[in-house]
């Protein structure tokens, strides 16, 4: 069988993808952020219940690390958060990281084990003026290369996660009992849900049933506080404990994630924890936590807002293609 050595993008699509990487970096040069550039290998990963990461063992792979019986692992980065957190403790001031990183997860016509993300930090920032700063971004991207797909920021709506539910599934997701979330996972979806999380309930409901509804763009605000990772929780309007974060969706396709970040080293250090005490429950490995990300929000980290942006998927987007390999030279797949 012959083998096919051919790239997966079209030339055509490689200029165009070459043009948004040169338009990304003048958006940033020309607000003054200082494109940073941080290792894609450390000892050190996310914890996250629901993120995998690629680890390796260098030394296991030569004869000098088994000799010395060194059994240090290393990590391929899921996303540079945490050695930019520790750039902005030291002052760096806005930073941005455009680079590939990677997870070990299942491929798809949207995922990719390897990835070009865009991930920037804004001091001082608010969330609400981070998502202003997403929408001109898009805006201008998706206006470059598709006028007819422009999207003004003005017709950007900003939904919370509490309103979708109601509007699509008459519930509450901060209030309602973990019964009733469960009868209507059992009622929306052919799946057990007995046996599930609050949070991967949830999570199944806003995948199957809200975001196939969404408007052509939109962010979702104010997701349940068990959801907040690395963002800030602060009560809603309502009085119920939120994640001060947000998603961009567009074409049902979920293009960015943005955080108020989390500046206590102690709760950081808590949801480290926790985060490893539910992946050993169900039989994942616990990682290492990251200590000098701990002690650069000890030292002090700046109140800021930050996002990252998947690069492969705004071009898919921005020129229409229907699957994530149509935008990379070539698939991990196919390498």
């Amino acid at each position: 069988m012959q083998t096919d050595w051919r790239p997966t993008a079209s030339l055509t699509t490689l200029h165009k993808r070459a043009a948004l990487l040169a338009q990304l970096r003048a958006f940033f040069a020309a607000r003054a952020v200082l494109e940073v550039d941080t290792p894609a290998l450390m000892p050190t990963t996310a914890t996250d219940l629901y993120i995998d990461s690629f680890c390796l063992n260098p030394a296991a792979a030569s004869s000098e690390g088994l000799e010395s019986g060194d059994q240090s692992q290393l990590y391929l980065q899921t996303s540079p958060e945490f050695p930019l957190k520790r750039l902005l403790a030291a002052g760096s001031g806005a930073i941005y990281q455009l680079g590939k990183v990677f997870r070990n997860e299942q491929a798809s016509p949207q995922h990719s084990r390897e990835f070009t993300m865009l991930e920037w930090y804004r001091p001082g920032f608010t969330l609400e003026q981070l998502m202003d700063e997403v929408e001109l971004l898009v805006n201008e991207v998706l206006t470059y290369f598709s006028p007819e797909c422009k999207i003004a920021p003005a017709q950007i709506p900003r939904l919370s996660y509490r309103d979708l539910f109601f509007q699509h599934l008459s519930i509450d997701p901060h209030r309602a009992s973990d019964e009733a979330i469960t009868r209507a996972v059992d009622a929306h979806i052919d799946l057990e849900a007995a046996n599930l999380s609050r949070t991967d309930k949830l999570q199944l409901l806003l995948s199957h049933c809200i975001e196939p509804l969404l408007p052509p763009s939109c962010f979702i605000t104010d997701y349940p506080a068990a959801q907040a990772a690395l963002a800030q929780v602060e009560p809603d309007a309502q009085g119920d404990l939120v994640a001060r974060r947000f998603e961009l969706f567009v074409n049902g396709m979920e293009l960015a994630n943005g955080y108020y970040e989390l500046t206590d080293a102690q709760e950081q250090r808590r949801r480290f924890d926790a985060d490893n005490d539910k992946r050993s429950a169900q039989g994942k490995e616990t990682l290492p936590i990251d200590e000098a990300l701990l002690a650069a929000l000890e030292h002090g980290l700046p109140d800021c807002a930050g996002v990252a942006l998947g690069v492969d998927r705004l071009l898919m987007v921005a020129i229409g293609a229907e699957r994530i390999d149509q935008v990379l030279s070539f698939s991990p797949r196919c390498v």
